[in-house]
């Protein structure tokens, strides 16, 4: 009981949510959230885009619109027959004035709000390529094992394009992948290829695009493909847009760089650079790992919105990598929640519903202007760093609250069904988001190492491949694991909101215990296996634990599928090892 609480507790500190009751207010909804990348000949000006929204629920619109920026001009229609949807649309038509643009990636937010509806405000992102999103070159690399590699741009026609390498060897092509959504988004993709016999070296080719709608992208663009042993640098993950109000302190996110190569990756160094706004963008690399640590200051700035970038330095054969920044400084206001903002902690998937009892993260900006801070007592309260987070006006225990994220635990007597969620920092209110919740929606708990979950063996390692650096090694047959998960629901006895599950017994036990299926693997047997425990942790509040034993024939393997079922529920699958 209680093994991998390190892992845990840093998991809990991602979580977070809100609260407040649904009345006959209306649902702002949507068809689209998002306009482009739409290609824009320099000089010019884009064609009008159109965005509808409509409700759910009782209650009448009264919709207005604000844009980030000037060159976005947004008017709110009358409303008519939707075009994205049956029913009912308010169209929110996008004027774009981008004549006066230089070549280059612009974004705008715009901002579609009602003070009476749920759900609102919602945001729009809208990105125009003036000149065209096909690049002037392309540099791509790849490892000598058969992998490919691959550069993405988007356009908003389909294109034709002719191929040719200085070798006569095809490892070079453009492909489309799929269509995107609103304003007929293609996304296309430069993809090398390594092939038998290429010796490590940089080769050259071309492709010549034609057939595009927009004239500048009617071109050749030359193409190299490095082969290399070195280590391949690659952006995993990046904070591409950060929004931060005028009275807001430092904010720190982080660039994840992956490596894509055969040898070890070592970052080092990183350098920030802004084309507006003064010094608000800083970066360093947390020695010895593969974060870059991005500092984000809006102290002294006006509103608006200010670009930047980070330069990653490494020892790979790309020994650089440029990460664009987008910095939005909005005016200093009441806290504000994200539509679809109160998420699980396992996948944070917005829109999914939460469970009685379950740990879960609430997402919004101005929640609270003071630094981060971590209850450090149980039960856990309801007030925490002057913020509260009401699911249908009854307040509920918090773990975190900072300025954009709140962690808290939903109540195990929350009613089931549609409520509404709400946060006050200091007395003054949010707008209100509305949230499903369920008896049960069971999640096992994610490790954060590919899709390996929280798992753990009897000598308290992980069942994962050997891993270096983690006390790790594969299951067997017979050995018997705690898996730890969130959203089990109401347990017996039961145990009070924000309260530590009991250490002793009676255990708080779930009554409908899940099934634990096994199934996957290289062989062996899928099994479907009855769990000796399935409760909540000792002295833990909200986190499950589900204590099972190995089957004797289980599937075999590095990635050995898992999860729970109990007839009704059926949890997300994790991986784990069994050899």
């Amino acid at each position: 009981m209680g093994l991998g609480e390190n892992v845990v507790l840093r998991s809990f500190l991602l979580v977070g949510a809100l609260s407040v009751s649904l009345s006959a207010a209306p649902k702002l909804r949507l068809v689209s959230s998002t306009v482009g990348p739409l290609s824009i000949t320099q000089g010019a000006n884009g064609s009008v885009q159109t965005v509808e929204a409509y409700k759910e629920g009782d209650g009448a619109l009264s919709l207005s619109a604000a844009s980030s920026v000037s060159w976005v001009i947004p008017n709110v229609g009358t409303s008519r027959v939707c075009t994205g949807r049956t029913g009912t649309c308010i169209p929110v038509q996008l004027t774009l004035n981008t004549s006066s643009l230089a070549k280059g990636t612009y974004t705008s937010t715009v901002t579609i709000s009602d003070p009476n509806a749920v759900d609102a405000p919602q945001t729009v992102m809208v990105t125009v390529q003036m000149g065209g999103g096909v690049p002037d070159r392309v540099d791509l690399y790849g490892a000598p094992n058969g992998a490919y590699t691959d550069g993405t741009f988007y356009t908003n026609s389909y294109l034709t394009s002719a191929v040719t390498t200085t070798d006569g060897r095809p490892w070079l092509s453009l492909s489309l992948d799929g269509t995107g959504t609103f304003g007929f988004v293609f996304p296309y993709r430069f993809r090398a290829t390594h092939l038998s016999g290429m010796a490590e070296g940089t080769y050259n080719g071309s492709v010549t695009i034609t057939k595009s709608a927009v004239p500048a992208e009617n071109k050749t663009v030359p193409v190299s493909f490095t082969v290399t042993s070195k280590p391949i640098a690659a952006v995993a993950s990046a904070p591409t847009e950060i929004r931060l109000s005028q009275n807001a302190k430092k904010s720190t996110q982080y660039i994840v760089i992956a490596n894509r190569g055969l040898s070890a990756l070592s970052l080092t160094g990183a350098t920030a650079a802004t084309t507006s706004g003064g010094p608000w963008l800083s970066a360093q690399v947390l020695a010895g790992t593969m974060y870059v640590q991005v500092m984000t200051d809006p102290t002294g700035m006006a509103v608006g919105r200010y670009s930047g970038s980070v330069t990653v330095t490494s020892n790979a054969a790309n020994s650089s990598l440029t990460v664009p920044i987008n910095f939005e400084v909005i005016p200093a206001g009441a806290p504000r929640l994200y539509y679809r903002g109160l998420v699980n902690n396992i996948t944070f998937a917005g829109g999914d519903a939460l469970s009685r009892g379950e740990i879960v993260a609430l997402f919004g900006e101005q929640m609270t202007m003071s630094d981060p801070l971590a209850a450090t007592t149980l039960p856990l309260g309801d007030l925490l760093n002057g913020v509260r987070v009401y699911i249908n006006e009854k307040p509920v225990p918090l773990y975190y609250s900072s300025y954009g994220q709140v962690n808290l635990q939903i109540p195990f007597d929350a009613t089931i069904g549609d409520a509404a969620v709400r946060v006050e920092r200091n007395g003054e209110s949010s707008n209100k988001i509305s949230v499903q919740i369920a008896a049960r929606a069971p999640r096992i708990m994610r490790l954060g190492i590919g899709d390996y979950g929280i798992i753990v063996n009897q000598d308290g390692s992980f069942p994962i491949p050997v891993t270096a650096g983690i006390s790790s090694h594969p299951a067997k047959a017979g050995d018997y694991l705690v898996i730890y998960a969130l959203g089990l629901g109401e347990t017996v006895p039961p145990v009070a909101s924000g309260a530590g599950a009991p250490a002793a017994e009676p255990f708080a036990r779930v009554p409908q215990p899940p099934k634990v299926i096994f199934t996957g693997g290289s062989w062996g047997v899928a099994s479907s296996v009855d769990p000796l425990f399935v409760g909540l942790t000792p002295n833990f509040v909200g986190l499950y634990q589900i204590n099972v034993q190995v089957p004797p024939s289980p599937p075999i393997g590095t990635a050995v599928s898992i999860y729970t079922d109990d007839g009704t529920y059926r949890s997300n699958v994790v991986r784990l090892a069994i050899e």
